[in-house]
């Protein structure tokens, strides 16, 4: 391990400790309880305002609410997904599943709340648009005082979405399966990924509004066709993901007998990873919405960790679990791998197609919030230069090794967390009387 790995590896080990978790749980459940779950009793509110019932053009905003939902959802189903599942089973066994969907649930309330202050607290830029994020809702709700967590969130963000794990996972996938060289798979996708985010937001969610959906379904489908396949093994992985998870012996994954402790932040980590609730990025895409009611954004956004953990990640990990390939170094080989195995020929379309649209769809809407990181720590004029960064990093980070790319990951999210999740916990209750006036509304 060269000194550049080694420095990473001892970062993130020394960050993403078990304190770290607790406070991110501990956060939920004080949002749990203040909330008394009322969030969750508008669950199919939410999807009657994704129909575009109560879609006005008269409101602030740049997105609906669904091209907003989908461009949150094309950030955060993507790699960590299918790539991230499998790190998660090879690191911490099949209990680290179960974690995950802990993590997904509180996730749903911890968006609800960090969306809903991202359109309460909008900021006009010099251009009359409304930015919301929560670097705005650290400035606009607490105050100049605390401007240096929205400083460090910006910073953070700016580095942490990077979209230097999927290029790196892509370019090891057409690797693997077409011998192609991973710095032309990165100069590749640097151009394309170029041609489609010089512009803006608007442009971001048109594109996003259609791979979304079409990714999402294929993959799905796809998924519960290798599970239907394999059921018989389905109710002995579903009891060892149980059983694991609290640090009993693995019979799948590869991991046995691990600590409690171990399966429990390696299933945490992850998820967060994949859904990203808390992190921060979601209030950003969420801050575009149309809507005068910041509540209803909050519903919609409570969606997400939903769609994205509690569905695809639990079809990834059953496919990679049903198949017993569970020892390849590499995430999204590991996955692939899964697939061919069960769906010989059709795997292949599977793990070219949906693979592909899963990363570049992730790469377009980083693009956005590492832009508007940038924008917000040095203007628009300069911030919007930080594109040609952007597109450098690409063909860079596909020749770097995963665990190098995911340390740095890990180590921006976590510095995110902090300022997004404290600030939160400062203005909650801003949300709960929202929250309150809506629900009485209705």
């Amino acid at each position: 391990m060269n000194q550049f790995e080694q420095f990473w590896s001892v970062v993130v080990d020394l960050i993403w400790g078990l304190p770290l978790v607790v406070f991110i749980l501990a956060t939920a459940l004080y949002f749990s309880y203040i909330s008394r779950l009322k969030p969750f009793t508008g669950f199919f509110h939410a999807v009657a305002i994704l129909s575009g019932k109560y879609d006005s053009k008269n409101v602030p905003g740049e997105l609906s609410h669904f091209q907003a939902l989908t461009v949150a959802l094309s950030g955060t189903i993507g790699m960590g997904n299918i790539a991230g599942v499998a790190i998660a089973i090879s690191l911490g066994g099949a209990g680290a599943v179960f974690w995950m969907w802990v993590a997904g649930l509180f996730g749903m309330i911890i968006k609800f709340f960090t969306c809903t202050l991202s359109c309460l607290y909008r900021k006009v830029d010099e251009e009359g648009v409304e930015q919301g994020g929560p670097m705005y809702f650290i400035e606009g709700g607490l105050g100049k005082r605390f401007k240096p967590l929205a400083i460090l969130f910006a910073v953070a963000g700016l580095i942490g979405c990077m979209p230097i794990f999927q290029v790196n996972q892509m370019a090891s996938l057409l690797e693997n399966e077409l011998s192609i060289t991973p710095l032309y798979t990165g100069i590749a996708t640097a151009i394309f990924i170029g041609f489609i985010i010089i512009g803006d937001v608007k442009r971001v969610g048109k594109v996003t509004a259609r791979i979304v959906p079409i990714m999402f379904l294929a993959y799905v489908f796809s998924s519960l066709y290798v599970i239907l396949i394999n059921y018989d093994a389905v109710p002995t992985i579903l009891r060892d993901i149980y059983y694991s998870a609290f640090g009993s012996e693995a019979l799948y994954g590869g991991a046995t007998g691990l600590a409690f402790k171990e399966v429990l932040v390696t299933g945490i980590k992850r998820a967060i990873f994949s859904n990203e609730a808390g992190v921060g990025t979601e209030a950003m895409a969420h801050g575009t919405a149309k809507t005068k009611e910041p509540v209803r954004e909050g519903l919609v956004a409570m969606l997400g960790p939903f769609i994205d953990t509690h569905i695809v990640c639990t079809c990834t990990a059953l496919v990679i679990l049903s198949s017993g390939i569970y020892s390849v170094d590499n995430g999204i080989v590991m996955t692939a791998l899964s697939f061919k195995q069960t769906l010989p020929g059709v795997g292949d379309l599977i793990v070219y197609l949906v693979f592909t649209l899963f990363a570049l769809s992730t790469m377009i809407t980083y693009s956005y919030y590492s832009l508007k990181c940038a924008r917000y720590l040095f203007g628009k004029r300069i911030g919007n230069k930080f594109i040609y960064v952007y597109l450098a990093f690409i063909p860079l980070s596909a020749i770097w090794t995963q665990m190098t790319i995911i340390n740095i990951i890990d180590t921006m999210f976590a510095l995110m967390i902090f300022p997004t999740l404290l600030s939160t916990i400062l203005l909650s209750r801003k949300v709960i009387d929202e929250m309150n006036r809506y629900f009485n509304k209705l």
